[in-house]
């Protein structure tokens, strides 16, 4: 076959049109109506033929169609009207300008690095939640004008397309994205060449280029190897996400971590902070480590000392075996192409993706890899941060759970992004226009109350009627692609009922989500579906990893009761559940269901989706769930417990559903005044809105990022490396210089006073510490006490430091302090002995703590 020269044809537009280049090509029009109902308007059919990508129309409409739009004033107005939205938006001040200009000034940036970003139904380059969760955090990122950038992988092939055979099971197709008519840019070098980046594989060298989407104010660059210079197996890197075998997702992150720090540099981007959402991306340090190495002269301590100052780890994962681990002798050869020669002993940087470092059958972890070179890690809720400091611990022995450097920051969502216009336009109506820009204060939501239980029940039946509509289309058309006889076709076209009360179910189909948890006594839940006075109907939706044959038989599972007596028009699957059919969903059901098993869910953000459209959250406390949950925001499906007989707790909190639906939602549902509103259900609806608006929203989450995270490691990056370069070197050396030493501290006696003190009283403690090979400017000495538990650990430990009073011969010294006696009970306490430094990053260093009893 012959080889092609390739070029880019880009849609040719009237002089009066041209806006809409701008506005296709930048992001903010998915969260902007107004901005969606003109690219609508451009060609209605062939928006959503093209999944509502503007690019792909511009492209496709008729020179004619282009013409009459031409001479249409009242599309110009509007093209002109959004064209000043836009330029409003990007030149505005912003929050990070009016509270952080004097940190970064325009040379530093923040780079976010993910695996998928789920921005819109048109980018297919994600396939769930953590996708879903980049995009919104760039979103609002954008909105708060943080300098941040994101970086990912262009997959050709995306994620599947999902469809279910006659007999329900899951099918995959792997659909071609033509990025040239994507909302994407080509990036290219000063003489108009496309810009490429090498990165060293074992015995080759990968080429990749970079694409540019423009997110607000939010460069995402996105890296393709899909060119020339690669080999056909080069190219299909980034074809597929989640794609492939173990050595497939090495060459993968490989690419997203080393390569996305290269396109950094080519494109003159500075990171003075990185984010690594979830462990993908870790290899990024290994990049930055080499390049303090190979363009500053640092060594290898010093630059693992200022990457780990800069950078935050973000983990996703509750469940041990979502967590990256690769063979050390497969990931040797690549890691050995990437170092290349410098002076970097590769044993170093194995060891740093392992619990142990000293095992050597140990396989490595990408989790472990991000966690021991990141200054701050934290879970995307409260509980699952706890679950994280559980998992993790070993990595710190010697270091209480509770105080394992594994912290928390709550997922949000993008509100802007998932509420329905009809609900926008009520809060514009009821609470001014603060709600967009400050969504994270609370008073503006006070306001919620106000809005008539008559004008928000209208506005939740016609997202109902419009999700109904929706599904029917969605229905008729798969059972159309699977062949299906004219009266099934017929009979789906009046499947569910737009007035009856509607449960929607859609998430990953993992076994731990429990998708089949609501069928697990079909005769109690026909009945439940059946009742003539109070209809009930579930809509389901998700897809199950092309791997996992248990996922996919919950799916088979689901589309064969939904074809049973007593089910059929009442449950419906929807196929191919992505962000358009996720929309309607969040917006258009009653109640939201989540039943995983706790404490699996690390987030579950589509419940904070549906809330935000005022539909209330049925589900297991679980993620943040756990946090949201109180009897006026929604319903919780047990009280927390765990169980060790999976099939124990199945069947109790199956029955628990149930009773929850039968004694309680329904019936507030179907409760009617005179008027006909169901007032007791449309008071839950405001307040769950009043109460989990303020808190569950990317908005709040990025300034927490921003202000715990963000702004002190980017500040430690710009004193460590570009400031004072002697700070870092000093560091390195004395840690180096601890962990030599360490083992020769010991604590030779701890006293404390004698008898049993009184509440109110205090403890004296003294202990007597050997000091050899380190200064006690080195060592910080504490007592840490607190009430025990029944294991007679404690529990809510507290510190106080002990002071330095007498230095005896031969290194000892004796130190002395006091505890308080605050509560009565059984208490105890210990002391620890932990190194310290004016520059230390992290609090608690991997195995340098020393306990004495």
């Amino acid at each position: 076959m012959p080889k092609y020269r390739k070029y880019i044809v880009e849609p040719s537009l009237p002089e009066k049109l041209k806006p809409l280049e701008k506005i296709s090509y930048n992001l903010w029009w998915t969260w902007n109506p107004n901005a969606i109902n003109l690219l609508r308007r451009i060609d209605p059919e062939l928006w959503d033929h093209s999944n509502h990508n503007p690019v792909r129309v511009l492209g496709m409409a008729s020179q004619q169609r282009l013409k009459e739009l031409e001479n249409d004033e009242g599309f110009l107005t509007h093209i002109e009207r959004v064209q000043t939205e836009l330029d409003d938006y990007l030149n505005s001040e912003t929050w990070c300008n009016e509270q952080y200009c004097y940190v970064w000034g325009t040379e530093y940036s923040i780079a976010y690095f993910s695996f998928e970003f789920g921005l819109d139904e048109c980018l297919p380059i994600y396939s769930g939640g953590l996708g879903v969760l980049a995009g919104d955090h760039l979103k609002s990122a954008s909105d708060l004008g943080l300098p941040l950038v994101g970086v990912g992988l262009a997959y050709s092939q995306g994620y599947f397309t999902q469809y279910l055979n006659a007999d329900g099971w899951q099918q995959e197709v792997y659909a071609e994205n033509n990025f040239s008519l994507l909302p994407l840019r080509l990036q290219k070098n000063g003489d108009g060449s496309t810009l490429k980046i090498d990165i060293p594989f074992p015995g080759r060298s990968v080429t990749a280029q970079i694409w540019k989407a423009e997110v607000g104010r939010v460069p995402l660059y996105l890296l393709d190897t899909n060119v020339p210079e690669n080999t056909p197996e080069d190219q299909a890197i980034t074809r597929k996400l989640y794609g492939g075998d173990s050595e497939m997702r090495i060459m993968q992150e490989i690419l997203l971590g080393i390569g996305g720090i290269k396109a950094l540099k080519a494109l003159g981007i500075k990171p003075a902070a990185c984010h690594i959402n979830e462990g993908h991306a870790a290899f990024l340090n290994i990049e930055r480590i080499l390049d303090l190495m190979r363009s500053r002269g640092f060594g290898f301590y010093e630059a693992k000392e200022a990457c780990i100052a800069s950078t935050v780890f973000t983990t996703h994962t509750p469940v041990p075996a979502g967590h990256d681990r690769f063979y050390e002798s497969l990931l040797r050869r690549y890691l050995e192409a990437v170092v290349g020669n410098a002076e970097l002993d590769i044993n170093k940087l194995l060891a740093l993706g392992k619990v142990n470092p000293d095992d050597r059958h140990e396989s490595f972890c990408m989790t472990v890899f991000a966690l021991r070179l990141s200054a701050a890690s934290n879970g995307v809720s409260k509980l699952h941060g706890k679950v994280s400091r559980n998992m993790w611990k070993d990595i710190w022995p010697g270091i209480p759970e509770n105080l394992i450097p594994i912290g928390s920051i709550t997922n949000g969502v993008h509100i802007r992004a998932w509420i329905s216009e009809e609900l926008r336009m009520l809060f514009e109506r009821y609470l001014g226009l603060s709600w967009i820009h400050r969504p994270g204060d609370d008073s503006i939501w006070d306001k919620i109350p106000s809005i008539t239980d008559a004008e928000l029940w209208r506005t939740h039946e016609r997202r109902r009627e419009r999700l109904v509509g929706f599904a029917r289309r969605r229905l008729a058309k798969q059972l159309k692609q699977r062949g299906a006889p004219e009266y099934e076709i017929k009979r789906a076209e009046e499947t569910l009922d737009p007035e009856a009360f509607t449960i929607g179910f859609a998430r990953r189909f993992a076994t731990y989500k429990r998708g089949d948890l609501i069928l697990k006594d079909v005769k109690r839940l026909a009945e439940i579906l059946n009742n003539k006075n109070c209809p009930v109907q579930i809509i389901f939706a998700g897809k199950a990893h092309p791997q996992d044959a248990e996922g996919k038989n919950l799916i088979k599972k689901i589309v064969h009761t939904a074809r049973e007596n007593g089910f059929q028009r009442k449950i419906v699957f929807l196929e191919n559940y992505d962000i358009d059919v996720a929309r309607y969903l969040v917006q258009g059901c009653d109640i939201w269901l989540n039943n995983p098993r706790r404490p699996l869910e690390a987030s579950g953000t589509s419940g904070m989706k549906a809330a935000g459209n005022g539909v209330l959250n049925v589900s297991i406390l679980d993620g943040w769930w756990d946090e949201g949950y109180s009897p006026e925001t929604g319903w919780a499906i047990g009280n927390g417990e765990t169980y060790d007989d999976l099939e124990t707790q199945d069947i109790i909190e199956s029955k628990a559903l149930y009773e929850i639906l039968e004694q309680e939602v329904v019936p507030l549902f179907y409760n009617r005044g005179k008027d006909g509103l169901p007032h007791q259900w449309i008071a839950k609806m405001k307040s769950s809105m009043h109460a989990l608006l303020p808190s569950f929203n990317t908005n709040r989450m990025v300034r927490e990022y921003t202000d715990r995270f963000y702004v002190p490691l980017g500040g430690r990056w710009q004193k460590y490396v570009d400031e004072d370069e002697k700070i870092i070197k000093s560091l390195a050396a004395w840690k180096l210089n601890i962990k030599q030493n360490w083992k020769k501290i010991k604590i030779l006696d701890i006293q404390t006073g004698n008898g049993d003190p009184s509440v109110g009283g205090k403890i004296p403690v003294t202990a007597i510490v050997k000091i050899d090979g380190l200064s006690k400017s080195d060592l910080r000495v504490e007592c840490y006490y607190g009430g025990l538990d029944r294991d007679a650990k404690i529990k809510d430990g507290k510190t106080v430091p002990l002071l330095c009073v007498k230095e005896n011969s031969g290194g000892e010294y004796v130190y002395s302090g006091e505890i308080p006696c605050d509560n009565a009970g059984m208490h105890g306490l210990a002391i620890r002995i932990l190194p310290t430094h004016e520059n230390m990053v992290l609090e608690y260093l991997p195995g340098l703590i020393l306990w004495g009893h």
